[in-house]
């Protein structure tokens, strides 16, 4: 049985392709290790198409905008947030996020790149890694959902 999506904040991710197959990596401001790297992502605005609310939000979030679409995946993923993750703000009522994984080949240079782009600071470090160490370095409640995601998106990662 699939979930009931209005119980889901939409959202979006996406994974950053360096022209040589490595993925942009970016470590969350003000989270303690271990689990404090992921990829760009963040929320959609009521209306606004998927493709252009990944883009913004890869724009706020790390400064770049040189890209080209590779791909995206087709169905909504869906994850719950932990009981944790509930009773904080983030959460806001929703039961978890649906999100739409967008794949982008980053063609900038990487001056681009500035993490303080935006007012609310997202990452404070980043990094060129493998796709596959991705899901090994996300907190343990999004790994099902990177996996899915590099799934998706690992015919990218080849030169």
């Amino acid at each position: 049985m699939s979930p009931d999506l209005s119980a889901y904040r939409p959202n979006v991710g996406v994974v950053l392709f360096h022209p040589d197959g490595r993925v942009w990596l970016g470590r969350r401001a003000n989270t303690p290790d271990p689990w404090n790297w992921q990829f760009p992502q963040g929320g959609v605005d009521e209306g606004e198409d998927l493709e252009i609310a990944a883009r913004r939000e890869l724009l706020e979030e790390t400064g770049v905008e040189t890209v080209t679409l590779l791909g995206r995946t087709e169905d909504w993923i869906v994850y719950d947030f932990p009981p944790e993750v509930l009773s904080k703000q983030i959460a806001r009522g929703w039961k978890g996020q649906k999100q739409v994984w967008f794949a982008f080949r980053f063609d900038g240079d990487e001056s681009e790149i500035n993490l303080s782009s935006h007012a609310d600071i997202e990452f404070d470090a980043w990094r060129w890694g493998a796709l596959d160490e991705a899901v090994e370095l996300v907190i343990p409640f999004k790994r099902n959902v990177y996996g899915q995601v590099i799934d998706a998106f690992r015919r990218f990662a080849g030169v």
